[in-house]
């Protein structure tokens, strides 16, 4: 009878044994009425695995998807290979045709599903605030708390009483379940890597702390469209700094209007006293006015070789440079000028719903 018993035993185990191999080596049976995605021939979803889901819970999701067809086998299965303890929230892609085996290893190994955040070079805190309110609602205000939040900032190990400069523009891989501390402190081990030994050589030669030069190189970021003219900008700056006149940029004065800065720009706010308007204060402002990128950090420390005092812009991305105020005057009546024309031309066009073409009409035959 007991030798009955462990022969049943026995055969069950086997039994047993021999489906769960079965399951892992080959995938559901392709003969299933398959969801829409499977109708439209591509087979992948996309499964969401919450915070403190376990394996039970993930394998139903992942059957409720057509991705397994036995959530207890795969469970135990996930449960030998300690997948119960491996699971990382998150969401995963997963083709319907995989076997056990390969989505076991998915979620073992963490492999989720990336998107891309972009921050451009230039951009300040509450732009990239913005950019994470897109990618994870609601937590634009907590990642601005936290660019001013001294506890985290002196965990970062900076000397700075707000992060704006050192948030590095960069594209980010990020998950679902990413926190802004953890996307902060990227940003910041970016800007580390960037910030090189001949960088802190070169702003101590030039007698400049490194919150000196990335403030500059972010004024230098936000007037210079074209990167051969940032060092001819950066120069500028650091000119008229040596003879103790006000800087008299405008995204300086921009930056102390944020975050309530409507788009445009009066006499009466320049006129208006905050620590960022460099019309009204001697020196830089106190701080960066965005995060600029490596060209722009590096035009601060090697400024161009030449005795600009005064820039005015084209209009079309460039600027005229001038070493003395008759010059500039002249300059700025020419392009304010022209830009005055092309508004007014623009205007005109556009109250007769037309647009202006910017070439002349050709004659037939010419």
């Amino acid at each position: 009878m007991k030798r009955k018993t462990v022969l049943v035993i026995m055969f069950v185990a086997l039994a047993i044994l021999f489906a769960v191999i079965q399951a892992v080596k080959h995938p559901l049976n392709r003969s299933r009425t398959f969801p829409a995605a499977r109708a439209q021939g591509q087979g992948k979803v996309v499964i969401e695995i919450e915070p403190g889901d376990n394996l039970t819970k993930v394998a139903l999701k992942l059957k409720e998807n057509w991705v397994i067809s036995n959530e207890k086998i795969f469970v135990l299965l996930g449960e030998l290979q300690g997948a119960d303890k491996k699971l990382q929230a998150g969401e995963y892609e997963f083709d319907q045709s995989m076997s056990m085996a390969s989505v076991l290893k998915i979620l073992v190994s963490g492999k989720q599903r990336y998107y891309h955040l972009v921050i451009p070079e230039g951009y300040n805190k509450w732009d990239i605030a913005h950019e994470v309110d897109v990618m994870w609602p609601g937590k634009g205000e907590n990642f601005l708390a936290l660019c001013s939040d001294q506890a985290f900032i002196s965990k970062l190990g900076l000397n700075v009483k707000d992060l704006e400069g050192y948030l590095y523009p960069d594209t980010y891989f990020v998950r679902k379940f990413d926190t802004p501390e953890k996307l902060i402190q990227r940003m910041v081990d970016n800007f580390n890597d960037s910030w090189k030994p001949e960088y802190e050589q070169k702003a101590i030669d030039l007698k400049l702390t490194r919150n000196d030069v990335i403030t500059i190189a972010s004024i230098v970021e936000k007037e210079a469209g074209l990167h051969e003219e940032k060092p001819m900008v950066a120069a500028v700056i650091y000119n008229r700094l040596k003879l103790k006149m006000p800087l008299c940029m405008d995204p300086t004065v921009i930056y102390g209007m944020m975050p309530q800065f409507n788009g445009n720009i009066t006499r009466t706010d320049l006129a208006t006293y905050t620590p960022y308007n460099t019309y009204k204060i001697k020196g830089l402002p106190p701080s960066p006015i965005c995060n600029p990128g490596k060209n722009a950090i590096k035009a601060a420390l090697w400024p161009a070789k030449v005795n600009y005092l005064y820039f005015v812009a084209r209009g079309d991305g460039s600027h005229v440079f001038s070493t003395n105020y008759a010059d500039h005057v002249k300059a700025v009546s020419e392009y304010q000028k022209f830009r005055a024309e092309q508004e007014l031309e623009l205007q005109q066009a556009a109250s007769v719903g037309e647009t202006v073409n910017p070439e002349p009409e050709k004659k037939p035959g010419e």
